[in-house]
């Protein structure tokens, strides 16, 4: 008789992959975003220190001239159409060109991309490169004196309860450059995530607000009162699961996981990620008769993340790693679920070495695994 971990498996309901392929999302779906720190070619400033001077009215003087619309054409026969517009944001001028950040989603399947300026002013995008997993895309254009470039904060420095403005298109540029106030109420929110099969994919760390993020608004910056990107709006959240309308629930990919795949899609077109070749779900998601039964772990170890696949040939499988191991650390930092996984995972290049730590059983042990290539737009 299967074992109430294995249906569980089975019916997708917990199920994670490190090294599948995320859904493409609208503003309301979930997305799957890498949290990654190594140094890139564009750092995030240190945050600046608020003054008295620093209010919303200023704030937004600062990066209104940065905030574009974002326009996704497709092609029937001869003809482009408008399928659906964004927001993005400029964020550095070098070479005759403005780079411009936005959201995967917002031009995702486009035949042709058009900004227009906070001057109303239309010019044709090119695609520099894109990243379904993260949920980003870098656009170039010609620069000019219709735009400017916002600079990154360290999303690392906010705090719950700190003011934020989120600028953007809602509902299309006829509403270009609205702006909304709100708060920051997470710093780190723990938000689902899909796969193509439809199995949770573990999670996803994001910065949640209150302040009205609309359909439009994606790919528009959320900066702090001093007129720097601390996040990219992504999406919303308007009922829950059960079909409960709620309000004020937006989330923002942080701008230290943005500077990281930005840096990395000017440079290479593309984002590679190292895998272990898992499947796995959350040791907290499990039934603790479960846990003792099935898995046997020590009753004091209470997160981690529940090896239930290895793939053939796999880092994993060359380290003989194996289906029902339970992981709880990566390089001597703990890990308790599968977004922390990733967050340390993601710090390395493909062919680095890590040392993973996991209990088989009630017995821990470590083992060295070496990296290869997974996801990549």
């Amino acid at each position: 008789m299967e074992s109430k971990l294995t249906k569980l498996i089975l019916a997708g309901a917990f199920a994670g992959l490190i090294g599948g392929s995320a859904v493409l999302a609208g503003q309301e779906i979930y997305q799957n975003y890498q949290v990654t720190h190594s140094k890139v070619l564009t750092e995030a400033n240190t945050t600046k220190k608020l003054n008295s001077s620093d209010t919303a009215s200023s704030a937004y003087t600062k990066v209104a001239n940065a905030v574009v619309s974002v326009i996704n054409f497709k092609k029937s026969g001869t003809t482009f159409t408008e399928s659906s517009e964004g927001s993005g944001v400029v964020y550095k001028k070098a070479n005759g060109s403005a780079f411009i950040v936005t959201n995967n989603h917002v031009i995702d399947g486009a035949a042709k991309i058009q900004i227009i300026t906070n001057n109303s002013k239309t010019v044709v995008a090119d695609l520099v490169g894109k990243d379904s997993l993260t949920d980003l895309a870098v656009l170039k254009v010609a620069d000019s004196d219709d735009l400017s470039a916002a600079s990154f904060g360290d999303s690392e420095k906010i705090a719950v309860g700190q003011k934020v403005l989120a600028i953007g298109s809602p509902l299309g540029s006829e509403y270009a450059s609205s702006v909304t106030e709100g708060i920051i109420s997470a710093t780190k929110r723990l938000v689902s995530s899909e796969d193509t099969s439809n199995a949770n994919y573990g999670g996803s760390t994001v910065i949640q607000t209150d302040a009205a993020i609309n359909p439009g608004n994606s790919g528009g910056p959320l900066i702090n009162l001093a007129g720097q990107i601390i996040g990219i709006n992504s999406m919303k959240l308007s009922s829950s699961s059960s079909g409960t309308a709620v309000e004020g629930i937006g989330f923002a990919i942080p701008s230290d996981q943005v500077v990281n795949i930005v840096n990395k899609l000017v440079k290479y077109g593309k984002v590679t990620r190292p895998a272990l070749g898992i499947s796995m779900i959350n040791l907290s998601q499990v039934p603790a008769d479960e846990q003792k039964s099935t898995l046997k772990v020590p009753t004091d170890v209470s997160g981690g993340v529940v090896v239930y696949k290895v793939n053939d040939g796999s880092p994993a499988d060359k380290a003989s790693l194996k289906k029902y191991d339970v992981i709880v650390g990566i390089d001597g930092k703990n890990v308790s679920t599968q977004a922390d996984l990733r967050e340390k995972l993601y710090t390395h290049k493909v062919g680095d070495k890590v040392k993973l730590t996991y209990y088989r059983g009630s017995e821990k042990k470590t083992v060295t695994i070496k990296l290869n290539q997974t996801l990549q737009s």
